[in-house]
Protein backbone atom coordinates (compact mmCIF):
# COMPACT_ATOMS: atom_id res chain seq x y z
CA UNK A 1 0.00 0.00 0.00
CA UNK A 2 1.32 3.43 -0.95
CA UNK A 3 2.07 5.61 2.08
CA UNK A 4 3.09 9.28 2.37
CA UNK A 5 6.55 10.27 3.50
CA UNK A 6 7.07 9.93 7.25
CA UNK A 7 7.78 13.68 7.52
CA UNK A 8 4.08 14.39 6.97
CA UNK A 9 3.41 12.91 10.40
CA UNK A 10 5.39 15.82 11.89
CA UNK A 11 3.01 18.56 10.72
CA UNK A 12 -0.68 19.25 10.26
CA UNK A 13 -2.45 21.08 7.49
CA UNK A 14 -2.00 24.82 8.02
CA UNK A 15 -4.68 26.08 10.43
CA UNK A 16 -6.12 28.67 8.05
CA UNK A 17 -6.24 26.15 5.21
CA UNK A 18 -8.13 23.70 7.39
CA UNK A 19 -10.43 26.27 8.99
CA UNK A 20 -11.07 27.89 5.62
CA UNK A 21 -12.94 24.77 4.52
CA UNK A 22 -15.30 25.11 7.49
CA UNK A 23 -15.85 28.81 6.77
CA UNK A 24 -16.63 27.98 3.13
CA UNK A 25 -19.20 25.40 4.25
CA UNK A 26 -20.82 27.87 6.65
CA UNK A 27 -20.99 30.49 3.91
CA UNK A 28 -22.54 27.96 1.54
CA UNK A 29 -25.23 27.46 4.18
CA UNK A 30 -25.92 31.20 4.07
CA UNK A 31 -24.16 32.14 7.33
CA UNK A 32 -22.23 35.08 5.77
CA UNK A 33 -19.16 34.77 8.00
CA UNK A 34 -17.08 37.94 8.42
CA UNK A 35 -13.41 37.01 8.53
CA UNK A 36 -11.16 38.98 10.84
CA UNK A 37 -8.60 36.21 10.94
CA UNK A 38 -6.04 36.39 8.12
CA UNK A 39 -3.63 39.27 7.51
CA UNK A 40 -4.34 39.66 3.81
CA UNK A 41 -4.55 43.38 2.93
CA UNK A 42 -7.83 44.16 1.17
CA UNK A 43 -6.63 47.39 -0.47
CA UNK A 44 -4.88 47.64 -3.86
CA UNK A 45 -1.25 48.58 -4.51
CA UNK A 46 -0.51 52.09 -5.71
CA UNK A 47 -1.93 52.93 -9.14
CA UNK A 48 1.53 53.43 -10.62
CA UNK A 49 2.42 49.89 -9.54
CA UNK A 50 -0.54 48.44 -11.41
CA UNK A 51 0.16 50.65 -14.42
CA UNK A 52 3.74 49.39 -14.61
CA UNK A 53 2.59 45.77 -14.47
CA UNK A 54 0.11 46.34 -17.30
CA UNK A 55 2.62 48.22 -19.44
CA UNK A 56 5.47 45.75 -19.01
CA UNK A 57 3.17 42.76 -19.60
CA UNK A 58 2.37 44.07 -23.07
CA UNK A 59 5.98 43.80 -24.22
CA UNK A 60 6.68 40.86 -26.50
CA UNK A 61 10.00 40.00 -24.86
CA UNK A 62 8.67 40.07 -21.26
CA UNK A 63 7.54 36.47 -20.93
CA UNK A 64 10.68 34.38 -20.81
CA UNK A 65 12.51 32.85 -17.87
CA UNK A 66 14.07 35.33 -15.50
CA UNK A 67 17.29 35.06 -13.47
CA UNK A 68 16.88 33.51 -10.03
CA UNK A 69 18.84 36.38 -8.53
CA UNK A 70 16.21 38.82 -9.82
CA UNK A 71 16.59 41.64 -12.31
CA UNK A 72 19.05 44.46 -11.59
CA UNK A 73 16.06 46.85 -11.63
CA UNK A 74 14.39 45.03 -8.72
CA UNK A 75 17.57 44.51 -6.70
CA UNK A 76 18.45 48.20 -7.05
CA UNK A 77 14.95 49.17 -5.93
CA UNK A 78 15.25 46.91 -2.88
CA UNK A 79 18.60 48.39 -1.91
CA UNK A 80 17.28 51.94 -2.32
CA UNK A 81 14.23 51.02 -0.22
CA UNK A 82 16.50 49.94 2.64
CA UNK A 83 18.63 53.07 2.31
CA UNK A 84 15.61 55.38 2.23
CA UNK A 85 13.53 53.93 5.05
CA UNK A 86 15.99 52.02 7.29
CA UNK A 87 19.26 53.92 6.64
CA UNK A 88 20.92 50.61 5.80
CA UNK A 89 23.29 50.55 2.83
CA UNK A 90 23.21 47.35 0.76
CA UNK A 91 25.16 46.29 -2.32
CA UNK A 92 22.33 45.60 -4.76
CA UNK A 93 24.44 43.16 -6.74
CA UNK A 94 25.55 40.94 -3.85
CA UNK A 95 23.68 41.65 -0.58
CA UNK A 96 20.05 41.45 -1.75
CA UNK A 97 18.04 38.41 -2.85
CA UNK A 98 14.43 38.69 -4.10
CA UNK A 99 12.07 36.01 -2.78
CA UNK A 100 8.69 34.64 -3.79
CA UNK A 101 7.43 35.67 -0.35
CA UNK A 102 8.82 34.99 3.10
CA UNK A 103 7.59 31.39 3.32
CA UNK A 104 9.89 30.54 0.45
CA UNK A 105 12.70 32.34 2.23
CA UNK A 106 12.18 30.32 5.41
CA UNK A 107 12.53 27.12 3.38
CA UNK A 108 15.62 28.22 1.48
CA UNK A 109 17.46 29.68 4.47
CA UNK A 110 16.81 26.55 6.52
CA UNK A 111 18.08 24.34 3.72
CA UNK A 112 21.17 26.52 3.35
CA UNK A 113 22.17 26.56 7.02
CA UNK A 114 20.63 23.63 8.91
CA UNK A 115 21.55 19.96 8.66
CA UNK A 116 19.06 17.27 9.71
CA UNK A 117 19.40 16.90 13.47
CA UNK A 118 20.63 20.46 13.99
CA UNK A 119 18.56 22.80 16.16
CA UNK A 120 16.61 25.97 15.42
CA UNK A 121 15.45 28.58 17.94
CA UNK A 122 11.79 29.48 17.39
CA UNK A 123 9.79 32.10 19.32
CA UNK A 124 6.77 31.07 21.38
CA UNK A 125 4.38 32.58 20.34
CA UNK A 126 5.51 32.90 16.76
CA UNK A 127 4.67 32.41 13.10
CA UNK A 128 3.73 28.69 12.73
CA UNK A 129 5.77 28.26 9.53
CA UNK A 130 9.04 28.71 11.45
CA UNK A 131 8.16 25.48 13.25
CA UNK A 132 6.49 23.47 10.50
CA UNK A 133 9.16 23.96 7.83
CA UNK A 134 11.93 23.24 10.33
CA UNK A 135 10.23 19.98 11.26
CA UNK A 136 9.74 18.98 7.63
CA UNK A 137 13.46 19.52 7.04
CA UNK A 138 14.51 17.38 10.00
CA UNK A 139 15.56 20.15 12.38
CA UNK A 140 15.09 20.03 16.14
CA UNK A 141 12.86 22.84 17.44
CA UNK A 142 13.95 24.69 20.57
CA UNK A 143 11.31 27.21 21.64
CA UNK A 144 12.26 30.37 23.46
CA UNK A 145 9.66 32.31 25.41
CA UNK A 146 8.12 35.65 24.57
CA UNK A 147 6.05 36.87 27.50
CA UNK A 148 3.95 39.97 28.21
CA UNK A 149 5.89 40.89 31.34
CA UNK A 150 8.96 41.37 29.13
CA UNK A 151 7.08 43.22 26.42
CA UNK A 152 7.16 40.09 24.23
CA UNK A 153 10.92 40.57 23.75
CA UNK A 154 13.36 37.62 24.03
CA UNK A 155 14.45 36.56 27.50
CA UNK A 156 18.20 36.57 27.00
CA UNK A 157 18.90 34.99 30.36
CA UNK A 158 16.73 32.05 29.36
CA UNK A 159 18.46 31.87 25.97
CA UNK A 160 21.89 31.63 27.61
CA UNK A 161 20.70 28.69 29.74
CA UNK A 162 19.62 26.64 26.72
CA UNK A 163 21.75 23.95 25.11
CA UNK A 164 22.99 25.89 22.08
CA UNK A 165 25.58 23.37 20.93
CA UNK A 166 23.71 22.39 17.76
CA UNK A 167 21.72 25.57 17.17
CA UNK A 168 22.28 26.98 13.68
CA UNK A 169 19.42 29.46 13.23
CA UNK A 170 17.31 31.72 15.44
CA UNK A 171 14.03 33.12 14.10
CA UNK A 172 12.91 36.55 15.29
CA UNK A 173 10.07 38.77 14.09
CA UNK A 174 9.87 42.48 14.97
CA UNK A 175 7.57 44.32 14.88
CA UNK A 176 6.16 41.11 16.28
CA UNK A 177 3.39 38.93 14.95
CA UNK A 178 1.11 37.93 16.63
CA UNK A 179 1.67 40.15 19.68
CA UNK A 180 2.18 43.54 18.01
CA UNK A 181 5.29 44.23 20.12
CA UNK A 182 7.40 47.01 18.65
CA UNK A 183 10.92 46.55 17.35
CA UNK A 184 13.52 47.81 19.85
CA UNK A 185 17.08 48.77 19.06
CA UNK A 186 18.24 47.31 22.38
CA UNK A 187 16.76 43.93 21.43
CA UNK A 188 18.51 44.04 18.06
CA UNK A 189 21.83 44.91 19.71
CA UNK A 190 21.50 42.00 22.12
CA UNK A 191 20.52 39.63 19.32
CA UNK A 192 23.59 40.55 17.28
CA UNK A 193 25.82 40.06 20.32
CA UNK A 194 24.14 36.71 21.07
CA UNK A 195 24.56 35.55 17.47
CA UNK A 196 28.24 36.48 17.29
CA UNK A 197 29.15 34.83 20.59
CA UNK A 198 27.37 31.56 19.78
CA UNK A 199 27.97 31.32 16.00
CA UNK A 200 24.23 31.39 15.34
CA UNK A 201 22.55 33.06 12.36
CA UNK A 202 19.68 35.30 13.50
CA UNK A 203 16.95 35.73 10.89
CA UNK A 204 14.71 38.72 11.57
CA UNK A 205 11.38 38.70 9.75
CA UNK A 206 10.43 42.37 9.26
CA UNK A 207 7.22 42.80 7.19
CA UNK A 208 5.23 44.97 9.63
CA UNK A 209 7.39 48.03 10.25
CA UNK A 210 5.10 50.33 8.23
CA UNK A 211 1.74 49.27 9.67
CA UNK A 212 0.41 51.68 12.31
CA UNK A 213 3.98 52.77 12.97
CA UNK A 214 4.54 56.49 12.52
CA UNK A 215 7.92 56.37 14.22
CA UNK A 216 11.38 55.29 13.12
CA UNK A 217 11.59 52.19 10.95
CA UNK A 218 14.05 49.80 12.58
CA UNK A 219 16.08 47.00 11.02
CA UNK A 220 18.43 44.57 12.69
CA UNK A 221 20.92 45.43 9.94
CA UNK A 222 21.30 48.91 11.46
CA UNK A 223 23.38 47.31 14.22
CA UNK A 224 27.16 47.31 13.56
CA UNK A 225 28.33 43.83 12.62
CA UNK A 226 24.81 42.52 11.98
CA UNK A 227 25.49 41.65 8.35
CA UNK A 228 28.13 39.15 9.47
CA UNK A 229 25.66 37.01 11.41
CA UNK A 230 22.12 38.14 10.58
CA UNK A 231 19.65 37.89 7.73
CA UNK A 232 16.62 40.13 7.41
CA UNK A 233 13.45 39.29 5.51
CA UNK A 234 11.10 41.94 4.21
CA UNK A 235 7.90 41.58 2.24
CA UNK A 236 5.69 43.71 0.01
CA UNK A 237 2.57 41.80 1.11
CA UNK A 238 1.71 44.01 4.06
CA UNK A 239 3.48 47.32 3.50
CA UNK A 240 2.55 47.66 -0.19
CA UNK A 241 -0.81 45.82 -0.30
CA UNK A 242 0.62 43.07 -2.51
CA UNK A 243 0.05 39.71 -0.72
CA UNK A 244 -0.95 37.85 -3.87
CA UNK A 245 1.98 39.17 -5.87
CA UNK A 246 4.43 37.09 -3.82
CA UNK A 247 7.35 39.49 -3.73
CA UNK A 248 9.72 39.55 -0.79
CA UNK A 249 13.42 39.93 -0.18
CA UNK A 250 16.26 39.09 2.12
CA UNK A 251 19.34 41.13 2.90
CA UNK A 252 22.61 39.97 4.42
CA UNK A 253 26.28 39.54 3.52
CA UNK A 254 27.25 38.35 0.04
CA UNK A 255 28.49 34.93 1.18
CA UNK A 256 25.18 34.10 2.86
CA UNK A 257 23.34 35.29 -0.26
CA UNK A 258 25.38 32.91 -2.42
CA UNK A 259 24.67 29.96 -0.14
CA UNK A 260 20.94 30.69 -0.23
CA UNK A 261 21.03 31.25 -3.99
CA UNK A 262 22.60 27.81 -4.46
CA UNK A 263 19.47 26.33 -2.85
CA UNK A 264 16.97 28.65 -4.50
CA UNK A 265 18.36 28.19 -8.02
CA UNK A 266 17.78 24.44 -7.74
CA UNK A 267 14.17 24.84 -6.62
CA UNK A 268 12.56 27.68 -8.57
CA UNK A 269 13.11 30.31 -11.22
CA UNK A 270 12.93 34.08 -11.28
CA UNK A 271 9.60 35.92 -10.96
CA UNK A 272 7.78 37.20 -14.05
CA UNK A 273 9.73 40.25 -15.29
CA UNK A 274 6.74 42.59 -15.48
CA UNK A 275 5.91 41.78 -11.88
CA UNK A 276 9.51 42.53 -10.85
CA UNK A 277 9.40 45.90 -12.59
CA UNK A 278 6.05 46.72 -11.00
CA UNK A 279 7.45 45.81 -7.59
CA UNK A 280 10.40 48.11 -8.23
CA UNK A 281 7.90 50.89 -8.94
CA UNK A 282 6.05 50.15 -5.70
CA UNK A 283 9.24 50.47 -3.67
CA UNK A 284 9.27 54.11 -4.78
CA UNK A 285 5.81 54.89 -3.34
CA UNK A 286 5.55 58.31 -1.71
CA UNK A 287 5.49 58.86 2.02
CA UNK A 288 1.93 60.16 1.59
CA UNK A 289 0.85 56.85 0.04
CA UNK A 290 2.32 54.92 2.97
CA UNK A 291 0.63 57.22 5.48
CA UNK A 292 -2.80 56.77 3.90
CA UNK A 293 -2.48 53.03 3.26
CA UNK A 294 -0.60 51.93 6.36
CA UNK A 295 -1.59 54.44 9.05
CA UNK A 296 -4.89 56.17 8.36
CA UNK A 297 -6.83 53.20 7.00
CA UNK A 298 -5.70 50.80 9.70
CA UNK A 299 -6.15 53.32 12.53
CA UNK A 300 -9.92 53.42 12.05
CA UNK A 301 -10.13 49.65 11.83
CA UNK A 302 -7.97 49.32 14.90
CA UNK A 303 -10.50 51.33 16.91
CA UNK A 304 -13.24 48.91 15.86
CA UNK A 305 -11.04 45.90 16.70
CA UNK A 306 -10.49 47.39 20.15
CA UNK A 307 -14.27 47.69 20.52
CA UNK A 308 -14.63 43.97 19.75
CA UNK A 309 -11.92 43.11 22.28
CA UNK A 310 -13.76 45.13 24.93
CA UNK A 311 -17.12 43.53 24.08
CA UNK A 312 -15.52 40.09 24.53
CA UNK A 313 -14.03 41.09 27.89
CA UNK A 314 -10.47 40.80 26.58
CA UNK A 315 -7.55 42.99 27.61
CA UNK A 316 -4.87 44.29 25.26
CA UNK A 317 -1.82 46.55 25.07
CA UNK A 318 -2.83 49.80 23.28
CA UNK A 319 0.80 50.36 22.19
CA UNK A 320 0.72 47.49 19.67
CA UNK A 321 1.65 48.06 16.03
CA UNK A 322 1.05 45.97 12.92
CA UNK A 323 -2.13 44.79 11.22
CA UNK A 324 -3.49 42.69 14.08
CA UNK A 325 -4.77 43.26 17.60
CA UNK A 326 -3.65 40.72 20.21
CA UNK A 327 -5.69 40.36 23.38
CA UNK A 328 -5.90 38.17 26.47
CA UNK A 329 -9.18 36.33 27.01
CA UNK A 330 -11.14 36.46 30.28
CA UNK A 331 -10.27 33.86 32.92
CA UNK A 332 -13.86 32.54 32.79
CA UNK A 333 -13.08 30.65 29.58
CA UNK A 334 -11.43 27.26 29.88
CA UNK A 335 -9.47 27.88 26.69
CA UNK A 336 -9.30 30.37 23.85
CA UNK A 337 -11.10 28.15 21.35
CA UNK A 338 -14.13 28.09 23.60
CA UNK A 339 -14.40 31.84 23.00
CA UNK A 340 -13.40 31.98 19.32
CA UNK A 341 -15.85 29.19 18.43
CA UNK A 342 -18.63 31.09 20.22
CA UNK A 343 -17.75 34.19 18.24
CA UNK A 344 -17.76 32.18 15.00
CA UNK A 345 -21.06 30.37 15.51
CA UNK A 346 -23.01 32.95 17.52
CA UNK A 347 -21.73 36.23 16.04
CA UNK A 348 -20.66 34.77 12.68
CA UNK A 349 -17.26 36.43 12.94
CA UNK A 350 -14.04 34.44 12.41
CA UNK A 351 -11.11 35.47 14.61
CA UNK A 352 -7.89 33.61 15.32
CA UNK A 353 -7.20 31.63 18.51
CA UNK A 354 -3.72 32.32 19.80
CA UNK A 355 -2.83 28.69 20.47
CA UNK A 356 -1.88 28.25 16.81
CA UNK A 357 1.16 30.47 17.50
CA UNK A 358 2.40 28.37 20.44
CA UNK A 359 1.62 27.57 24.05
CA UNK A 360 2.31 31.14 25.19
CA UNK A 361 -0.61 32.21 22.99
CA UNK A 362 -3.08 29.77 24.51
CA UNK A 363 -4.92 32.49 26.49
CA UNK A 364 -4.95 35.02 23.66
CA UNK A 365 -6.83 35.75 20.45
CA UNK A 366 -5.90 37.81 17.40
CA UNK A 367 -8.08 40.11 15.32
CA UNK A 368 -6.95 41.02 11.80
CA UNK A 369 -7.44 44.58 10.58
CA UNK A 370 -7.79 43.40 6.97
CA UNK A 371 -11.50 43.98 6.38
CA UNK A 372 -13.40 46.90 4.92
CA UNK A 373 -14.80 49.45 7.36
CA UNK A 374 -18.41 48.42 6.70
CA UNK A 375 -17.57 44.77 7.38
CA UNK A 376 -15.78 45.76 10.57
CA UNK A 377 -18.75 47.84 11.70
CA UNK A 378 -21.07 44.91 11.03
CA UNK A 379 -18.73 42.60 12.98
CA UNK A 380 -18.93 44.98 15.94
CA UNK A 381 -22.74 44.94 15.78
CA UNK A 382 -22.83 41.14 15.61
CA UNK A 383 -20.48 40.69 18.57
CA UNK A 384 -22.40 43.30 20.55
CA UNK A 385 -25.63 41.40 19.94
CA UNK A 386 -24.14 37.98 20.71
CA UNK A 387 -22.28 38.96 23.89
CA UNK A 388 -24.61 41.31 25.80
CA UNK A 389 -23.43 39.99 29.18
CA UNK A 390 -19.96 41.52 28.63
CA UNK A 391 -21.31 45.02 28.10
CA UNK A 392 -21.08 47.61 30.84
Amino acid sequence: MIQPAERLQLVQEYYFSRKGKEIARLNAEGKDIISLAIGSPDMPPSQKTIDTLCCESQKADAHGYQPTIGTPVLREAMAKFYSRWYRVELDAASEVQPLIGSKEGILHVTLAFVNPGDSVLVPNPGYPTYTSLSKLLGANIINYDLKPEQGWQPDFEQLERLDLSRVRLMWTNYPNMPTGARAQRDTYERLVDFARRHDIVVVNDNPYSFILNEGEKLSILQIPGAKDCCIEFNSMSKSHNMPGWRVGMLATNKEFVQWILKVKSNIDSGTFRALQYAAATAYDNTEEWHTEANIQTYANRRRMAEKIMTLLGCTYDPDQVGMFLWGRIPDAYANVEELTERVLHEARVFITPGFIFGSNGSRYLRISLCAKDDKFAEAVRRVEAAFPAQQG
